[in-house]
């Protein structure tokens, strides 16, 4: 079982970058599913969370109005998509997956079983 996140990279501040997490071994379509962040010296953080259906979705207070996670079923993959981007959002972002379709909030990191490697997000000012 495997989770691959890909698309980062470095961009300048205001701009935007769509990552992409992909899945093999098995399908997580009925799971929910999350995207994470650390950035260097500090702790993990919650950035994105999607319902197993995409009925729901929350977000960090830090990212709303900025980022919109989706998934797309036919090609079992889970997008970040980031707009406005700025110097504090630079981290290694980490796609995750929850044996659960429902959780009562995204926000906590041992709610997901399943991680992926991270993928290099750097924003310059």
């Amino acid at each position: 079982v495997q989770l691959q996140a890909s698309g980062g990279g470095l961009v300048q501040a205001g701009g935007s970058l769509r990552l992409s997490c992909t899945t093999s071994g098995r399908t997580f379509s009925g799971n929910a599913m999350a995207w994470f962040r650390q950035a260097s010296g500090k702790e993990r953080e919650f950035v994105a969370g999607i319902r197993w259906n995409g009925g729901s979705t929350g977000y960090a207070d830090s990212v709303k109005d900025r980022f919109t996670i989706s998934r797309d079923y036919a090609k079992t993959t889970v997008y970040l998509q980031m707009n406005l981007l700025k110097p504090e959002d630079t981290a290694v972002y980490y796609c995750a997956a929850s044996p659960r379709g429902i959780l009562s909030t995204f926000r906590v990191p041992s709610s997901y079983h399943y991680w992926g490697q991270g993928t290099l997000v750097t924003v310059s000012s």
